[in-house]
Formats: structure tokens, C-alpha cells, sequence
């Protein structure tokens, strides 16, 4: 089957859906790759470097249509577009089924099989190589600090010059998603002061990680929504969530805002009277303009100055760090490639069974299948019974494995107290001192090594557990003592016992080690 990339038409794009180290995979898994003539001139990709890959370059988009099985794109399709395209043929991309349900008519009437490439289920592990939402936030977050700087127009970081003191930039981050943990990260990596704020209690832990402070709104309700994202809060934690950002408003320098739930238009955060309260040269990146924007005054696709603060609405982030953005986005689709053509053969397979594959499938046929049913998700193992545990622990009943009975116990130390007794009694003195000692190492070798659960077990211990043989020594000391008799050996059954002790001690002594081998390379790379 053949792939074909045409040049992404939307006003202002600048990223192309695959690149040349991305064409030369495809080849491998049997596909022939086809690309329209400058799609990669933007993102700095030259005709030449897609050939030097192995793909062909087709002279008009009208030509790629008509002669790709496979088409790849960034941005949904034109209705100009889709009138090229024919029945069977496979469309992969940006197609946000939800906001465009006349486009799902479309491509429905052309036939073709749609797969959305935002539709992926991102609650699968095994989808996150091919999750280009997350690929795509990471750069928008990267180039949103990169905006706010060059906006801002002073240090992020703190210096100290002949001329004086430069306090660090304060910046806060709305939404600690993909793009705000992102965000935390290049602004702290710029020694700015950075502040943090979502709904989702449980990334406070990744913002401190990326030297940020996690701001707690003073309200206790939970926002994690399903599929990884935050939910609509209730109208009393958005009242608290307010008072919290127009403090921070007023503290901070940077304002950088991520908050966006699918389906649903941008939150309101910013009101126009915290952005009256900022402080003059402030600046506001607002990374939801394209679905209305967090802020007030935001318009969208602009930068705009008002109340003295700079209000930045850029709608293509992540195109104007082009090359990088293709580069992740072709990653992505090859990653899903490798999925519907698991035989390397060159044909793919679009797999209604996979959750992930089905869950991308929005037009199967010419048949809208959009939305895919809700995962089924494997129950959690009930926990067990608080009575039977107790039961367990206490020892009753049959079968028990709890503590041994009062007489029982009684008799088992009798019974061990005269056999110490007859020891001390009719043992030579020398036999009771080494006795001793092998009782003594019983203990505390049961103590130190067999107490200890496997999982715990270290390098450290595998070597102490090797080197500490040392009856390896004594064994040696039987086999040719020191002090013979006439006839310079001990008697056949301490000399065979000592050699069966030998080699027992061998085998933990290099098996220690060689584990130790093991658990080290572990940790190399």
C-alpha cells in the first residue's frame, strides 16, 4: 500500500505529518511512501532529504490523492480535500470528530476509513507511544515559556549586577496536564519562581518534581475527570479557585494558562479585572485560545496589549516549533503504522477488536463509528474479609497457622533444655566451645539472612551471603589437619563429610557471586 503526506493547507501551518527518518521506517514495513512536492519546506525538510529516504515526490495534491491508499495529515481535511479522496481509502490525522460532525458527514459520503489520531484512548499504556495529543502538548508548553520571555522582556532568573539586584520572574501555570508540566519545567530551568495550579490533586508531587510549587485552592473536591483529563468543577471550587488566582495575579509577572476539557469550551480563569490587577509589562499565554481561551481578553491567533499587560492568544504553538513538532507527530503515526500492520507486509488492518484501534476509528467504510464504547475496565480484586484475617492471625480453628499452644510450647523447650543438659554434661570441653559457637551462628545467620524477604535481597547481602562460607575453611582443616595422627589423615567418614562440605559451600560461595553479577547488571545501562 502506498502513504501519501500532502501539504497541510490550514492558514499558518507549518508542520508536516511525517518526515525523512520517519519514511525510511515505513519502507520497512512494506509501504511505499509518497509526498506531495514542498510539505516539508516550513518545518526546514527539503524535497530531496524525502527522497534521499526513499520516498517519491508527487508534482500536485490532486495527484498524492488520487494515488495513496494511506494518507497522513496534521490538521483535519478541507472540504476541497476530501472531494479527492476515494472509496477505501484510509485517512489518518487531527480530525476532532466532536467539533466536526459535518466533516464526519463528508468523509462518511467519500467511503473512506478515518482513524483520529485525538480519539486515542490515552488511559492504555500500550497507546502512549502514540499519543501525538501528549507529543504535541510537550511542545506547546516548551514554546509557551519561550513566548512569555520574549514578551516579558526582562530576566527569569535572579541576578546580581554593578547595577544592582534583578529579582527572579514569578510565573504561574494554570493546569499541570502534558503542556503545564512542560511549562513548569522550561520556566524553572530558566530560574524563574514558578507556581502551579489543577484541579488533580495527585500532580502536586510531578510540579514539585520540576521545581515548581504546587498552589492548593482552599476547597476540598476531586478533579480528576476520566480519560486522564480534569472535570467540570462544582460551582463552590470555582468560587475558591477564583480568589486564588486573582491573588496570584496580582504576585505574579507571568500568567501561563493550559485549561482545557474535551468537548467543552475553555474554562473562564482570568477575568478582566485580575488582568487590571497585574503589574504593568506582565505577560498572559493563554494555550486555549483555539477553544475560546482561559482569559477574558484573549483573542484568539493574536498578541495583544491591554490594561499594560500583554496578552499573547497564539493558536499554533506547536507549528512554530515546526521541524521538532513533525518530527514527534511522524513518530507517532509510524507507531501506529507498526499497530495495523503488525505482518510487516505493507497492508495494515484496521483491528475493530483492539481498544486502542477501535477507539481511533471514527469511520469504518463509509460508516461513522465515532464515539467508540467506553473501555471496559477490570474490576479491582475485593479485599479480603477483616474477620478471616483476624481469624488467621489469632490461631483459632482448624488448620491454623498461628501461634503454637501454651503446652505445646512448654514441652518443646523441655525437651531442648535437656538435651543441652546432656551435652554440657558428657560433651568434651573443646566440642561445647565449638557447639556453642554453631549455635550462636544458627541464630544470627537466621536472623540476618533468612528473615530477609527475597525481594530485598541487595548486591551487598548476595556477597556477604558468598564470603561468609567460612566453613569452607574449617572443612579444609578436617581433609588435611594441621596435627595428624600416624597416619596423617582423619578417619574416612570426617574426611568424606568434610569434602560434601566443600563443595555444598562452593556452590553458595560462586553462586553469591554470580548473583551478584546479575543484580548489578540491572543497573547498567
Amino acid at each position: 500500500m502506498r502513504i501519501g503526506v500532502p501539504r497541510e493547507i490550514y492558514p499558518g501551518e507549518k508542520r508536516v505529518a511525517t518526515v525523512p527518518d520517519v519514511v525510511s521506517k515505513l519502507i520497512k514495513l512494506g509501504f511505499d511512501v509518497v509526498v506531495e512536492g514542498g510539505a516539508g519546506e516550513l518545518a526546514d525538510l527539503s524535497d530531496g532529504a524525502y527522497v534521499q529516504a526513499g520516498a517519491t515526490i508527487a508534482p500536485s495534491a490532486a495527484e498524492l490523492w488520487r494515488a495513496s491508499d494511506i494518507v497522513f495529515k496534521v490538521r483535519a481535511p478541507t472540504a476541497s480535500e476530501v472531494a479527492l479522496m476515494h472509496a477505501g481509502q484510509t485517512l489518518i490525522g487531527f480530525l476532532w470528530p466532536a467539533q466536526n460532525p459535518d466533516l464526519m458527514q463528508q468523509l462518511a459520503a467519500q467511503k473512506v476509513t478515518a482513524l483520529s489520531i485525538d480519539a486515542l484512548p490515552r488511559t492504555l499504556s500500550r497507546a502512549q507511544k502514540m499519543d501525538a495529543l501528549t507529543s504535541m502538548a510537550g511542545v506547546s508548553g516548551y514554546r509557551a515559556v519561550v513566548e512569555a520571555a520574549n514578551a516579558f522582556g526582562r530576566f527569569f532568573n535572579g541576578q546580581i549586577t554593578a547595577a544592582g539586584k534583578v529579582p527572579p520572574a514569578k510565573v504561574f501555570i494554570a493546569g499541570a496536564g502534558v503542556a503545564g508540566l512542560a511549562a513548569i519545567g522550561a520556566a524553572a530551568s530558566l530560574g524563574a519562581i514558578v507556581r502551579a495550579n489543577d484541579t488533580r490533586a495527585e500532580v502536586a508531587d510531578q510540579v514539585v518534581s520540576l521545581g515548581g510549587e504546587f498552589v492548593k485552592v482552599d476547597y476540598e473536591e476531586e478533579g480528576s475527570g476520566g480519560g486522564g483529563y480534569a472535570k467540570v468543577m462544582s460551582e463552590g471550587f470555582q468560587a475558591a479557585q477564583r480568589e486564588m488566582y486573582a491573588q496570584q495575579a496580582k504576585e505574579c509577572d507571568i500568567i501561563i494558562t493550559t485549561a482545557l476539557i474535551p468537548g467543552k469550551p475553555a474554562p473562564k480563569l482570568i477575568t478582566a479585572e485580575m488582568v487590571q490587577s497585574m503589574k504593568p509589562g506582565s505577560v498572559i499565554v493563554d494555550m486555549a485560545a483555539e477553544q475560546g481561551g482561559n482569559c477574558e481578553l484573549t483573542e484568539p491567533g493574536k498578541a495583544v496589549v491591554k490594561h499594560g499587560v500583554t496578552i499573547v492568544g497564539y493558536t499554533d504553538l506547536a507549528s512554530r516549533m515546526a521541524r521538532q513538532s513533525s518530527t514527534l507527530y511522524g513518530t507517532n503515526l509510524f507507531r501506529l503504522t507498526e499497530e495495523l500492520c503488525k505482518t510487516k507486509d505493507g497492508i495494515i488492518d484496521v483491528n475493530m477488536a483492539d481498544d486502542a484501534i477501535r477507539g481511533l476509528t471514527v469511520i469504518k467504510d463509509g460508516e461513522i463509528t465515532w464515539p467508540a464504547p467506553p473501555l471496559v475496565v477490570a474490576p479491582k480484586p475485593a479485599p479480603k474479609p477483616t474477620a478471616a484475617v483476624t481469624e488467621k492471625k489469632s490461631g483459632h480453628g482448624h488448620g491454623s497457622s498461628g501461634p503454637m499452644p501454651a503446652k505445646t510450647l512448654a514441652m518443646v523447650f523441655g525437651v531442648g533444655a535437656l538435651a543441652f543438659w546432656a551435652i554440657g554434661a558428657y560433651a568434651p570441653a573443646a566440642f561445647l566451645g565449638h557447639f556453642t559457637v554453631f549455635v550462636l551462628a544458627c541464630f544470627i545467620g537466621n536472623m540476618v539472612v533468612w528473615n530477609v524477604t527475597p525481594a530485598l535481597h541487595t548486591p551487598l547481602m548476595s556477597v556477604t551471603n558468598a564470603i561468609s562460607s567460612i566453613i569452607v575453611i574449617g572443612a579444609l582443616v578436617q581433609i588435611v589437619p594441621p596435627e595428624a595422627g600416624t597416619n596423617g589423615r582423619p578417619d574416612q567418614l570426617i574426611q568424606w563429610l568434610a569434602f560434601a562440605g566443600i563443595v555444598l559451600t562452593a556452590i553458595n560461595m560462586f553462586g553469591g557471586f554470580a548473583v551478584t553479577r546479575r543484580m548489578l547488571d540491572m543497573f547498567r545501562k
